[in-house]
């Protein structure tokens, strides 16, 4: 009888771990979001001393990570973009919303509308 109980425990066990480990396997497979920023500075030099490193900062903190950030841009098609480009990796839409709604982002909006004008959207990753 007590092997009937400790097969049972054991089988138990295995399924709520098995459970538990494609729940988290399933979170890691989640695409990221990628938010693309146009930036068109009104007076780069400002721009670069007074906004961008605490703008940088705020986003890291709030989980962003930045792939490209006002790197040479090749246009291949259309118009071109805006002198300034910026690309940021999110976990998701709602973590760009959380940053944007944050104190961070809007103890910057004055410096911020000051210094350049943004175009800003966010695409969502294909699932691999």
């Amino acid at each position: 009888m007590k092997t009937h109980y400790s097969v049972t425990l054991a089988m138990l066990a295995g399924l709520g771990l098995g459970a538990a480990a494609v729940e988290r396997l399933h979170a890691q497979a989640t695409p990221p979001v990628y938010q693309v920023v146009e930036i068109e500075p009104s007076n780069l030099e400002p721009y670069l001393k007074d906004y961008a490193p605490k703008a940088q900062a705020a986003i890291k903190a709030a989980g962003g990570k930045f792939l490209a950030a006002g790197g040479k841009t090749t246009t291949i098609e259309g118009e071109p973009p805006k002198p300034r480009v910026v690309i940021i990796q999110w976990e998701t839409v709602d973590k760009i919303q959380a940053y944007r709604d944050s104190a961070a982002f809007k103890d910057l909006l004055p410096l911020r509308n000051s210094l350049a004008k943004f175009r800003s959207f966010s695409v969502e990753a294909v699932p691999q």
